[in-house]
């Protein structure tokens, strides 16, 4: 196993300076490689046992069905070739995802030929979970490739390996592809998070829940889809037709802030774990929140936008 790994270890790193990194790309003759499979090193033997069978036995018949296996061997190898030839490939940009749950690349296949490409798998080198598609005649195939990015950050996309044995399986053509993209990873939420910290004061609190012009209905806001129904003011929605919701942050006059020096855990890691779940959580019970994270400082707001910066941040911290 371990010389396994090495010679691997050996041919991505060669494959990589010979292949620059690209999200696009379509498979030439010089990027098409080609082995015979283990059926076709078995059938191999067995033409070979033929041949000499005939010769000693001198049997007609034995010499026809050894041409005629060896040129569908050798014809089945021009297909798979074409399979492959021309194929174009492009990645789709890949979705964020949180650590410890399995990132999905999904890729385009495209097909300028007027005939179906058959038999055609995709997978991270050195895997063996394939995707497997046929790709129509002028047309377009999906497939999606799961891998494990380990730890949260930024990470470069694993090398891809394109293969058929299409159509007798005797060999195996195939063609290697490193996509330039990257995959953010962010942290694993924290399981079993405790409760939200309490909200720090953001400014001169109001009395009774209302601003100082002392109107009704101060201290509210329009409604966002997702708020609490008993955060909405029936009262005025009543009065007026307009649905509005209670802003708590500013009839209370807090703020609610993430900090990373109050979650309570020691360690980077377990840290970032807990003010991702905190995040999350915040989200669901549609609060306004900001995030602190040493010298970053996120503001509060709300929303998938804010969601996805405080994410980012966690992550790259």
């Amino acid at each position: 196993m371990n010389a396994t790994a090495a010679w691997r270890q050996r041919w991505q790193g060669w494959a990589q300076r010979r292949l620059p990194p690209a999200d696009a790309v379509t498979l030439t003759q010089r990027t098409i490689y080609v082995l015979p499979s283990r059926p076709g090193l078995t059938l191999a033997a067995t033409l070979l046992v033929l041949l000499a069978t005939s010769i000693n036995y001198e049997l007609n018949l034995g010499y026809l069905l050894t041409f005629l296996l060896t040129g569908s061997g050798l014809v089945s190898l021009l297909i798979g070739h074409r399979t492959l030839r021309a194929l174009a490939l492009s990645l789709i940009s890949p979705e964020p995802q949180f650590a410890g749950s399995p990132a999905r690349l999904r890729v385009r296949l495209h097909n300028t030929l007027p005939q179906t490409r058959h038999g055609i798998g995709l997978a991270v080198w050195g895997s063996r979970n394939w995707a497997w598609t046929d790709v129509p005649a002028q047309g377009d195939a999906q497939v999606q490739i799961g891998f494990d990015p380990g730890r949260r950050g930024l990470h470069a996309l694993p090398m891809l390996t394109v293969e058929t044995r299409f159509p007798l399986g005797t060999f195996r053509v195939w063609a290697l592809w490193q996509p330039a993209a990257r995959v953010l990873i962010y942290p694993a939420p924290e399981a079993h998070p405790p409760a939200l910290p309490q909200g720090e004061p953001s400014g001169p609190e109001r009395e009774g829940g209302q601003r100082a012009s002392g109107s009704e209905f101060d201290g509210v806001r329009a409604y966002r889809r997702g708020d609490p129904m008993k955060q909405v003011v029936w009262k005025k929605a009543a009065s007026t037709g307009e649905l509005v919701s209670r802003d708590l942050a500013q009839t209370q006059g807090m703020a609610l802030w993430l900090d990373i020096r109050h979650t309570g855990v020691h360690g980077t890691e377990p840290q970032l774990s807990r003010l991702c779940a905190w995040v999350l959580q915040a989200e669901l019970g549609a609060l306004e929140y900001g995030l602190r994270l040493g010298s970053t400082v996120l503001p509060p707001g709300r929303g998938d936008a804010h969601k996805r910066r405080c994410l980012e941040a966690l992550a790259r911290y």
